[in-house]
Formats: C-alpha cells, sequence, structure tokens
C-alpha cells in the first residue's frame, strides 16, 4: 500500500498535510478506503467549525458500513471538499489526492509532530496484523 513520506498519520486511519500557507489537508489513507469499500456518501463539516484532535468530523458512508473519521489535530475549517458531495468515489480512487476530505486552519501546527511518520503508520499496521 501507499503511504506518501509527505504526509503525517493518526492510528485512526487519517492523514495530514501542511500546506505553504499553514492550513492542513486532511483525508483518510488507502487503508481505510480500502477497508471501507466503495464509499458511496461522505457528511463533510461545516467551514468554521472547530475541532480538538480526536472529536469526531466527517461520516462516510460505504457499502460495507459507516464510519467516522476523526480530526488528527485540533484545528477550525476553512475548506472542505465539496466535489465528494457528487463524487464520492473519488475517495477510493484518489485518497491522497483529489479524495482529500477538508482543511484545517490549525490551533497549534506543533501538533502535526506528535503525528506518526509514514514508516511509523506503516509498521502500525503490520503491528495490528500480528496475531
Amino acid at each position: 500500500m501507499n503511504f506518501p513520506d509527505e504526509l503525517r498519520y493518526r492510528h485512526t486511519h487519517e492523514w495530514c498535510l501542511l500546506a505553504d500557507d499553514g492550513t492542513v489537508a486532511i483525508g483518510i489513507t488507502q487503508h481505510a478506503q480500502s477497508e471501507l469499500g466503495d464509499v458511496v456518501y461522505v457528511e463533510l463539516p461545516d467551514i468554521g467549525t472547530a475541532f480538538k484532535a480526536g472529536d469526531a468530523a466527517v461520516v462516510i458512508e460505504s457499502v460495507k458500513a459507516a464510519a467516522d473519521v476523526f480530526a488528527p489535530i485540533s484545528g477550525s475549517v476553512v475548506a472542505r471538499n465539496d466535489d465528494l458531495t457528487d463524487h464520492p468515489e473519488l475517495i477510493n480512487e484518489a485518497p491522497y489526492g483529489k479524495g482529500w476530505l477538508y482543511r484545517l486552519q490549525p490551533d497549534n501546527a506543533s501538533e502535526l509532530d506528535a503525528l506518526m511518520s509514514a514508516d511509523d503508520y506503516r509498521q502500525s499496521l503490520d503491528n495490528a496484523d500480528t496475531p
């Protein structure tokens, strides 16, 4: 599976990308979308909504289940991917690209330092598979 090195990861399978403007794009990992199966609906947060790290921020419904997506860091929503309203399958097709979910203005960008690197995230998945 693909886990880009420039991203930071949360144990609940979200990724973060710090942009040059200081905002943070958030989505779910290739592993998470694979586990969900075909995504059929996404409920995105409203712009201006504030989250603390760990708050449920998005609901994704797939042919298999509905799942919460958690805010990996604290901040306020400054953008959302409204393309997902009509094309939720973008999450399956391009989880690190056109399938991004929303952008936060972080309360404290240093919270990103507490998230996992790609190698750490990959290792956490390997450990989860070990009986």
